[in-house]
C-alpha cells in the first residue's frame, strides 16, 4: 500500500465520519436538506451511509476489500451531492468540496481494486 492512499483513506475516513455525524443534528444540515428538498428521514440515511463509509475506510487499511466498498459508498454520496447542488442552482465553489471528495474516493477505489484483482 502505497503512503498517499494511507494518507487518502484517513482523510476521507475522518472527514466523512464528521460530515455523516453533522447530518443526524447539525442545524445547518437540517435547513440545508430541507432547502434541497429532501426529507428528514433522508438526511439521516445520508449520514449513516457517510459514517459507514468512513469506518469502511478506516478498516480498509487492513482489509483492501473494504475500502473499496467505502469507496463506492463515497462516489454514490459524491454523485448524489454534486447533482443536488446542480438541482437547486448552487454556485460552483459548492460543488468544488464533493467533486474533490468524489476524484479522492474514486482514485482509492481504483487503487484498490487493481490491488485486489491482482
Amino acid at each position: 500500500m502505497s503512503v498517499a492512499l494511507l494518507i487518502i483513506q484517513i482523510l476521507l475516513g475522518i472527514g466523512f465520519i464528521m460530515f455523516g455525524f453533522m447530518k443526524f443534528s447539525s442545524k445547518q444540515m437540517v435547513d440545508e436538506f430541507q432547502r434541497y428538498g429532501y426529507a428528514s428521514s433522508f438526511r439521516i440515511l445520508t449520514g449513516l451511509i457517510e459514517v459507514t463509509a468512513a469506518v469502511l475506510m478506516i478498516a480498509g487499511i487492513w482489509i483492501s476489500v473494504l475500502a473499496l466498498i467505502g469507496a463506492i459508498l463515497i462516489i454514490g454520496t459524491m454523485i448524489g451531492a454534486i447533482f443536488t447542488h446542480f438541482k437547486v442552482g448552487d454556485q460552483l465553489k459548492s460543488i468544488m468540496m464533493p467533486a474533490t471528495l468524489l476524484l479522492l474516493a474514486i482514485a482509492v477505489a481504483v487503487y484498490v481494486y487493481q490491488l485486489i484483482s491482482g
